[in-house]
């Protein structure tokens, strides 16, 4: 198994030299502006020998700043900065992919420039958030109306035009952890009466014209999406986590991704990352049977599991 893991895979149309996949790791190295420094550039530059390099979580706006110092993608300075990190990359023969990345309520207006961030709902992360002038209270966010959802929409597939320019291999869209994505998914978040609340269905409406959006920029076999059904930091629920999962799950079943990026929480016991038992069972193995495109797991480690043909089922 250990001698697998250093042979070659195909991930899409993407030959990878081995199946090491560098997960997200925020370092929070960027200038105050969000653009990526040289740090950066050498950092990645020594992780490039693994078969998938995936970046920091990047900001697709202004808005989505939750925490000091984390790069973006949507200004042209922050686009000089990644193509020295991607120039880097390929030229250790590696593959780097972008998280795109809008933290939605998981921000303060001392972050924000004294604006509200925006969520789904007017329900307040109920963790602190930590602000140049310390810890604070995170406040209760400001509601998207419906007309701004596909404004933020936009600011993704801006983002995507933007990492293809920057010299990216594909991207990733962070639907986890509790911020945007993950909390229009989940009804303590989401407590909206349109389009993009109630039903599961509409609850993954978001996610999913994000995800079309994107894909419209790169090819859906170019983009891949992370998710942590069983994580519930950031104060993430669900009144039903499996039946909206699965619904999730299927869904991305249906199209043809790069992969989907699965949180695994069996054992897992990290700073930030909850260790709920009740959602212990919500990993890989619960949800291989549900999407049949290469599954990632990433907890204490990080490697990707196999297609599994069809009727089979197994561990790699």
């Amino acid at each position: 198994m250990i001698e697998a893991l250093f042979q070659p895979r195909r991930l899409a149309d993407l030959e990878l030299r081995n199946r090491v996949v560098m997960a997200p790791m925020t370092r929070q190295r960027a200038t105050a502006m969000g653009v990526p420094t040289d740090l950066m550039a050498r950092y990645f530059d020594q992780r490039a020998s693994a078969g998938l390099v995936l970046t920091d979580c990047t900001m697709v706006g202004p808005l989505p700043h939750a925490y000091e110092n984390c790069p973006g993608i949507y200004s042209s300075e922050q686009m000089a900065g990644w193509r020295a990190v991607t120039s880097a990359v390929h030229g250790r023969g590696g593959i780097i992919f972008a998280q795109l990345w809008h933290c939605g309520r998981r921000s303060h207006p001392e972050l924000l420039d004294r604006e509200l961030p925006v969520a789904p709902s007017p329900v307040a992360d109920p963790a602190e958030i930590r602000t140049p002038l310390g810890k604070r209270p995170a406040p209760i966010p400001r509601e998207l109306a419906t007309a701004e959802i596909q404004a933020v929409v936009g600011e993704f597939e801006a983002a995507a035009r933007n990492a293809r320019a920057a010299g990216f291999d594909g991207v990733e869209l962070h639907g986890a952890n509790g911020y945007l994505i993950d909390q229009f998914l989940r009804d303590c978040a989401n407590r909206r009466e349109d389009a993009y609340g109630g039903s599961i269905a509409n609850r993954t409406r978001f996610l999913l014209e994000v995800l079309d959006a994107v894909s419209g920029v790169w090819g859906p076999s170019r983009v891949g999406v992370k998710l942590s059904p069983g994580n519930s930091a950031h104060g993430m629920s669900d009144s039903d986590p499996d039946a909206l999962f699965t619904h999730v799950t299927r869904e991305l079943g249906s199209r043809p991704l790069a992969y989907l990026h699965l949180f695994e929480p069996a054992g897992v016991r990290e700073a930030g990352v909850s260790a709920d038992e009740s959602l212990s069972h919500l990993g890989t193995d619960h949800f291989r049977p549900r999407f049949r495109g290469t599954l990632m797991a990433n907890g204490g480690t990080m490697y990707i599991r196999p297609r599994q043909p069809s009727g089979r089922e197994g561990r790699t």
